[in-house]
């Protein structure tokens, strides 16, 4: 049986699942204890092409699953099998994997859970209601889970959105994008609050615009909940950094596809999204600062202490932040608009990808030529304006590169980044002096050291942005 499984994942409080049962609607109830063995190859195939296979036991009945794919739909085919092997000729294993590859599969992790099911209507849909807590095992790894899912069996997918504001006035609901096969796979790497980088959106040749905008847009969705959950736990430069990056992404996806998403709720939405970007920039650009400040002036310079302390407060500003409700109303909000908002059903959206791309791009490309034609020239405001224009024609580009073909691709993004890369750098000595006005206070001459070694480096990076510069434009663009 293949079908797609449509659901909403929260992480929850072990303390908080007593009263989201009982702010949930009465319907059929169930307890569960299951115990799940995950598959994959030695070299994790299985995981780099977003599959997960499991054997499920639960009251003596086993049933084998294969789910493709992230996020809010996947692909979901189930088998029940007699006894503790898995069935390979399951016709979804055999498209997953090659006959070696399938002989390969072994046990990776298993998942231990107590589930309490309810079925009931709401909205008009009926929806199956779990909170499952329970246990990763692999090898003398162990991590907690405590979850609470929301899958709809039939009806509409915004039920699903409506319900969860319902249960999210009751306790904190935190949605989540990693499946119980992510978590395992990150408990057996031992990555499982690493920070989470942009992973490349899967774009279909022959898609339309409004699939390419929901690809990109669920990428971004996952890597900010991602990082939200690690920068909870603890302070991470890295963490902070790709959420910020996330976010702006997201803003430049929504900017760059403004013919085909607008709608009613787009501005209300990137102006959270911009409240979200600003909670991480202080504490971003002084990271950045301290850094400078340990290569130019050393870890025992006066301003050191201010440094570290300033720091300090914008990192606590910033897990306040992925901490509140105002987070997770933005996470909620903005996914359910991606997969259920007013744009999918207008015919903009369905127009080709590639033709839409190909305009979208070429009207970045024309609007960086136009900024940075003379970057030496340009003060430090005009330069951060190019340097925007360059991010968001970078990310773009890299958004659209499965559209087109892919080493002209390549090779035009790595100009774009070089570019990119130094006119950050120019503005990171920008934000420096400001940040050293507000920080030096009696600190003089360490001040005027870090902003003379700062200053030192300009000409040379001047010219090096222009020569880039010039390279850009005379480089053929990739989607022409």
């Amino acid at each position: 049986m293949g079908a797609d499984e449509i659901e909403l994942k929260f992480l929850c409080e072990p303390q908080d699942v007593t009263a989201l049962l009982a702010a949930a609607p009465p319907g059929l109830e169930e307890t569960k204890q299951f115990t799940a063995v995950y598959f994959d190859t030695p070299d994790g195939h299985l995981q780099a092409a977003h599959v997960s296979l499991r054997l499920r036991e639960s009251s003596g009945k086993r049933v084998q699953t294969l789910k493709r794919g992230d996020g809010f739909a996947r692909e979901e085919h189930e088998a029940k099998v007699a006894g503790d092997a898995l069935n390979l000729t399951m016709p979804a294993v055999k498209a997953a994997l090659k006959p070696a590859q399938r002989k390969a599969l072994e046990p990776v992790f298993t998942v231990r859970v107590t589930r309490q099911q309810r079925t009931f209507t709401y909205a008009g849909a009926q929806i199956e209601l779990a909170l499952d807590q329970g246990d990763i095992t692999t090898g003398d790894k162990r991590s907690t889970l405590c979850e609470l899912e929301l899958e709809l069996k039939s009806g509409d997918p915004a039920a699903l959105f409506a319900l969860a504001r319902q249960l999210s006035v009751t306790a904190p609901l935190y949605l989540s994008f990693d499946g119980k096969a992510s978590q395992g796979q990150a408990l057996r790497a031992g990555t499982e609050r690493e920070p989470r980088r942009h992973d490349k959106a899967p774009l279909r040749r022959g898609g339309t615009a409004g699939e390419a905008f929901q690809t990109i847009a669920r990428n971004a969705l996952v890597q900010i909940a991602a990082n939200g959950l690690v920068l909870r736990e603890a302070e991470s430069q890295d963490a902070l950094h790709q959420l910020r990056v996330a976010v702006r992404r997201l803003r430049s996806a929504m900017s760059t596809f403004k013919a085909v998403v607008d709608d009613p709720r787009v501005a209300d939405l990137k102006a959270e999204l911009k409240w979200l970007s600003g909670a991480c920039d202080e504490a971003r650009d002084l990271d950045v600062f301290a850094q400078d400040n340990l290569e130019i002036a050393g870890d025992r310079t006066p301003l050191a202490p201010k440094i570290a302390a300033a720091r300090a407060q914008a990192h606590a500003k910033t897990a306040a932040a992925v901490a509140s409700k105002r987070f997770r109303d933005l996470v909620l909000e903005t996914t359910a608009w991606v997969e259920t908002g007013a744009w999918r059903s207008a015919e903009r959206g369905r127009r080709s990808a590639r033709d839409f791309a190909a305009k979208a791009l070429d009207r970045r490309w024309k609007k960086l030529l136009k900024l940075g034609h003379d970057l030496r020239a340009l003060d430090d405001a005009g330069r951060h304006t190019a340097r925007i224009a360059a991010k968001k024609l970078r990310y773009a580009a890299e958004a659209f590169a499965p559209l087109f073909t892919a080493q002209p691709g390549r090779r035009y993004i790595k100009k774009l980044k070089a570019l990119q890369d130094t006119l950050g750098d120019l503005n990171d000595a920008a934000v420096a002096k400001t940040l050293v006005a507000r920080l030096a206070t009696d600190d003089s001459d360490a001040a005027r050291d870090l902003i003379s070694a700062r200053d030192a480096k300009r000409p040379k990076a001047l010219k090096t942005a222009a020569r880039q510069m010039k390279a850009l434009t005379e480089a053929k663009p990739f989607w022409r």
